[in-house]
């Protein structure tokens, strides 16, 4: 038999997906305090601070402000937790994870969808939760507004996945969190996702059109606000591919050092 053949023989079906190991990090995961105080606590917090008191008040187009933050907040902690799941790379990299998992025939980019798909899972749980308190708070839309919303929501994550793997790959562990949670406030704030951008001013809405949060929020909210631009979409893509390119760069240094 050839070596080829005995390599092929070797390699993991579907460079080594399963549900096991993808089972194993989603628990891993949960059991992180702090990850899931950013998940679902902070979230609800902002709304009952920003949303709560001004729920029932309309927007011109007739739909209630309570509405608009409620799948803005949504974003904000989808974006938070699947940031929060894809740094935890940072803590495997310190703990010695990473370089077991290197002697075995785990393949890198099945590590890496491992790791998107756990994100995803715990950034769904962070949008119907947050959609959960808001209907508890009195928060009412049709059906198709919740659906779509908390579908973009909940995809548009994607894109901080790879935040989070990038910089995770790039930081010690120590640091990751302390860096990313303040950044993704003042992303989610410059985006538009704590307060409408039409009131931040022409200046701030400029910057908002170029910031990883704003194209996810702008699509979230055009059910209820009845607008569409390709731009957003652009801006989401755009964001990806520099996470993506960012995570791939640094995951390949990270290998070479082991």
């Amino acid at each position: 038999m050839s070596t080829t053949a005995i390599i092929q023989d070797r390699a993991p079906s579907r460079g080594g997906v399963n549900r096991t190991f993808l089972w194993i990090e989603i628990k891993r995961m949960l059991r992180n305090r702090r990850t899931i105080i950013f998940t679902l606590f902070m979230p609800a917090v902002f709304f009952f601070i920003f949303g709560l008191s001004n729920k029932d008040h309309h927007l011109p187009n007739g739909h209630t402000y309570g509405q608009y933050i409620l799948i803005s907040l949504t974003v904000y902690a989808a974006m938070t937790a699947a940031t929060g799941a894809g740094s935890q790379v940072a803590v495997e990299r310190a703990q010695g994870w990473s370089r077991q998992l290197r002697l075995t025939p785990l393949m890198p980019g099945a590590y890496i969808a491992v790791k998107a798909l756990a994100a995803l899972t715990l950034s769904l749980v962070a949008v119907i939760a947050q959609f959960t308190i808001g209907a508890m708070a009195g928060v009412t839309m049709d059906v198709q507004t919740w659906l779509t919303a908390g579908l973009v929501a909940w995809l548009g994550s994607l894109v901080f996945a790879a935040l989070g793997l990038f910089v995770g790959y790039l930081m010690p562990s120590q640091n990751v969190m302390q860096i990313l949670g303040p950044a993704l406030a003042i992303l989610a704030m410059l985006g538009g996702l704590f307060m409408p951008i039409e009131v931040m001013g022409d200046t701030f809405g400029q910057i908002a059109k170029f910031t990883p949060a704003y194209g996810i929020g702008q699509l979230a909210r055009s059910p209820i606000t009845g607008e569409f631009d390709w731009a957003w979409i652009v801006n989401v893509v755009l964001w990806l591919a520099v996470f993506v390119a960012g995570a791939a760069m640094a995951f390949r240094r990270d290998t070479k050092r082991v």
